[in-house]
């Protein structure tokens, strides 16, 4: 008898009870233009989740569309027949109220348009006609249309799929409007998307906030145009635009930021720039207009202007007019009534580039008892602060000139050492972890970080007293155990990461405790490489 072959069968098996799988879509993205879009830098007192969500093109979406998502879910299959008839009646009535309102028609036919204008899953050629076909639509009404929040996001489609020729026709078409539109809880983002990819327009949009500038800043919708236009987008002399109105009525009316190249030049160099020729009188009236409008902003520090960019450079424009003073003892008072009025807001400034220098200025000019205070302002944000490029840096001023050395390694640097398995993954982490035992190494920081933080060793030659290498070799020994214990135990893990490789190799060389040393060879004798 021939030997029997089993036959295998050759069906897949069936599908789970949950049913198949979906397919995913796949997508054609090699010709879809990327938006790359900037964001602005985030203060270190921000939850990093409440961070993460901040500028993202989601969460514009989620803010216009409102509750419009939970609408649109489908209706339940087992829903009641009267339900459905109730259901029916409101539709037609909703549609009865949609038709009865101006443009009704115009914005149907636009959403037929936007529908296919707007689909991921379409070529760019594809795209393009459907947004040529949208903008036939709305040309010539998009000023009756965008302050509505559906309309706006179609204005916005084209704005960010179309050409430089319909975004021009478009800015053109809302010249005038710009302010208002600024403070509206839809329109807002348009706004920024021209600011940002109609840089022919953009000196036109920013001139028309002129004269409401303070008061756009306060606005809680207005705010954050202004924060992008100033850090992301705008260019000196734009800057200088949106600054004058920070110097006062009388800088508003009598002085030139427009025509000549010498008068532009002027203007980008803002405060000093106004400053240049001026008698005793006028810098008098100029300063203290830019005082009232500092202490303004914040007095109102719940509005969120305070840790805004653009608010930081008039800050530090100030804090340098006053250094610039030749009476010394008005300029210790002015000096010493802006810290008064800032110095619980020094954590929400020190992550930007001016908010930087303003709260080191105030490290270096302050007495003992300021510099303690800003020390307790700022110590909450400290692991946050050695991630941040500006705020690690007043870090590294308060290690510099801070005499105090026992209130520093028990304020930032025990704070700095504890994170240290958090912060060597990154280039800013890894610079906060060698500033403590090798500051402005060469081999670590660049020349022009080493020139930043330079900028105030002359300040801190009159108002600091012990010596600067005393300074630096007390933080060393205050660091050297917790981070040599640290290297101790995790030193295998950390050198096989080739940046913790850096922070180790720094440790080992610049620690003090030479028990440490042997203790690790001790704890880890098959790891020569740490050594």
């Amino acid at each position: 008898m021939a030997p029997t072959t089993e036959k295998r069968s050759k069906k897949r098996s069936a599908p789970a009870a949950t049913g198949p799988k979906s397919k995913k879509v796949q997508l054609d993205t090699s010709e879809r233009p990327v938006d790359k879009g900037k964001k602005r830098s985030r203060p270190v007192t921000l939850p990093v989740e409440e961070q993460d969500e901040l500028g993202s093109e989601v969460s514009e979406e989620e803010e216009e569309l409102g509750g419009a998502l939970e609408e649109a879910g489908e209706s339940s299959q087992a829903a009641k027949d009267a339900a459905r008839v109730s259901h029916k009646e409101q539709k037609a009535l909703q549609d009865q109220r949609k038709a009865s309102k101006p443009h009704s028609a115009l914005l149907a036919e636009a959403k037929r348009a936007w529908s296919l204008a707007h689909r991921k899953d379409i070529s760019k050629d594809e795209r393009t006609k459907h947004v040529h076909a949208l903008m036939d639509i709305i040309r010539g009404q998009v000023k009756d249309i965008v302050l509505k929040h559906d309309a706006s996001r179609i204005v916005q489609t084209v704005v960010k799929h179309g050409g430089q020729k319909e975004r021009n026709e478009i800015a053109l078409e809302l010249k005038g409007k710009y302010k208002e539109l600024a403070q509206n809880k839809y329109s807002k983002f348009l706004v920024t998307k021209l600011i940002r990819l109609c840089p022919s327009h953009r000196a036109s949009i920013l001139q028309e906030f002129n004269g409401s500038i303070l008061r756009l800043l306060l606005h809680r919708e207005a705010t954050s145009v202004l924060a992008d236009a100033f850090e992301l987008y705008a260019n000196a002399y734009e800057r200088s635009l949106l600054l004058r109105d920070f110097y006062g009525k009388e800088a508003t009316l009598f002085s030139l930021t427009a025509g000549s190249v010498e008068e532009k030049d002027r203007s980008k160099k803002g405060l000093k720039g106004l400053l240049e020729g001026a008698d005793q009188e006028r810098r008098r009236r100029l300063m203290k207009a830019l005082k009232e409008n500092i202490v303004t902003i914040f007095n109102n520090s719940d509005k969120g202007a305070v840790s805004h960019a653009i608010v930081h450079r008039a800050l530090w424009e100030y804090l340098m007019a006053v250094n610039d003073l030749e009476d010394v003892a008005e300029a210790e008072k002015l000096r010493r009534e802006l810290f008064e009025t800032c110095q619980e807001d020094l954590a929400e400034m020190v992550h930007t580039k001016d908010g930087s220098r303003v709260v080191r200025e105030f490290i270096a000019q302050g007495t003992a008892k300021d510099r303690k205070h800003i020390i307790k302002t700022i110590k909450p944000h400290v692991e946050r602060m050695c991630k941040d490029d500006e705020a690690q840096l007043v870090l590294f001023s308060a290690l510099d000139i801070i005499d105090d050395t026992k209130l520093t390694a028990k304020s930032l640097v025990s704070d700095i050492t504890a994170s240290a398995s958090s912060l060597y993954t990154s280039p800013q982490g890894r610079r906060s972890l060698i500033y403590l035992v090798s500051p402005r190494t060469r081999r670590h920081f660049t020349p022009a970080q080493i020139s930043l933080l330079a900028e105030t060793d002359a300040v801190r030659a009159k108002t600091s007293k012990k010596d600067d290498q005393l300074r630096t070799e007390e933080i060393r020994k205050a660091a050297s155990e917790p981070l040599l214990s640290w290297v101790a135990e995790k030193g295998a893990e950390i050198a096989r990461d080739p940046g913790g490789s850096l922070v180790v190799g720094e440790i080992m060389l610049y620690a003090e405790g030479g028990t440490y040393h042997w203790s690790i060879h001790r704890a880890n004798p098959h790891d020569q490489h740490i050594r």
